[in-house]
């Protein structure tokens, strides 16, 4: 079998203004208008959002609800980068630097919330 790769994966916000600052401004999100939504845009990967007015096609069994995701992200450099970053976008960190064990192996982490929160997370694997 051909190796698969994650294409984008699906949140759902409650407010498209606040969550498309949060996800420009913090989260360096590439912002992509789809019809009356909103998907974000991480080089490659994406997440489409469901939110006010959007919904998806087909509908998931248990739909997501807005706070209601789990998502990684990987920083590019040492975890207080991360913090630093956080820290000046006033985003609380509720975790962290804490070791956590991630696609590419051994790395550190952070937590912290997006505006309708679902719990994101840095994680790192610089020294």
């Amino acid at each position: 079998m051909p190796q698969v790769k994650l294409d984008h994966c699906v949140i759902h916000v409650s407010d498209w203004e606040r969550s498309n600052a949060f996800y420009r401004d913090v989260m360096s999100a590439e912002l992509i208008q789809r019809g009356a939504g909103w998907a974000y845009r991480f080089g490659s990967q994406q997440l489409n959002c469901h939110g006010p007015n959007v919904h998806g096609v087909p509908v998931a069994r248990l739909p997501v609800q807005p706070g209601g995701s789990d998502l990684c992200f990987e920083w590019p450099g040492p975890i207080q980068g991360a913090i630093d970053h956080l820290t000046a976008h006033r985003v609380e960190i509720e975790m962290g630097p804490v070791p956590r064990a991630g696609a590419k192996g051994d790395g550190i982490s952070v937590y912290f919330r997006d505006p309708d929160g679902s719990l994101l997370e840095f994680i790192t694997y610089a020294p």
